[in-house]
């Protein structure tokens, strides 16, 4: 197998992983890329001496798609079920994309501190209701952060697997 491919299988594995954190990155689909390279222009076999099959690949398709319509949705629920308003939606992810600069705490006290604020300013709850939607929040991107992690943790392994 040209090393050229490997690397750029193994590239999208790692920016998948990456990405699986940071919200300017597509993680998932971005990991199923390198399966997708490897699956086209490589000859890989798994330790068996299998190659990729098409079903294998479709099959982490709609993984890929499950996850990240998962992680779209999750955050908003975990926020409404805390008694979260869309303003503490909203400010999470504005507070996560400021937390950025500064990872990981930066990230998390982002996301916190983005939907408190919004909760409590735009839409004037008071202290403790705005801290339990920022919970929420926070537990809902946790959730979302950690299915994709697993997700593109599982096909980085796979990227491996076939590169033989």
């Amino acid at each position: 197998m040209s090393t050229v491919i490997i690397i750029l299988a193994v590239l999208c594995g790692v920016i998948g992983i990456a990405g699986s954190i940071l919200p300017a990155l597509p993680g998932p689909p971005v990991s199923w890329a390198g399966l997708l390279i490897l699956y086209l222009w490589g000859s890989g076999t798994n330790a068996a001496g299998d190659p990729m099959s098409t079903k294998f690949l479709l099959i982490w398709l709609a993984i890929t798609i499950i996850v990240c319509i998962i992680d779209y949705v999750v955050p908003a629920y975990f926020t409404r079920i805390t008694g979260g308003s869309k303003a503490a939606g909203r400010g999470a992810i504005v507070g996560l994309l400021v937390g950025m600069f500064v990872p990981p705490v930066g990230i998390i006290l982002g996301t916190l501190g983005g939907a408190f604020l919004a909760e409590y300013l735009v839409a004037r709850k008071g202290g403790w209701d705005s801290a339990r939607s920022a919970v929420g929040a926070l537990l809902g991107f946790f959730f979302g952060t950690g299915i994709k992690l697993i997700a593109s943790g599982l096909m980085m392994y796979y990227i491996i697997v076939f590169m033989k």
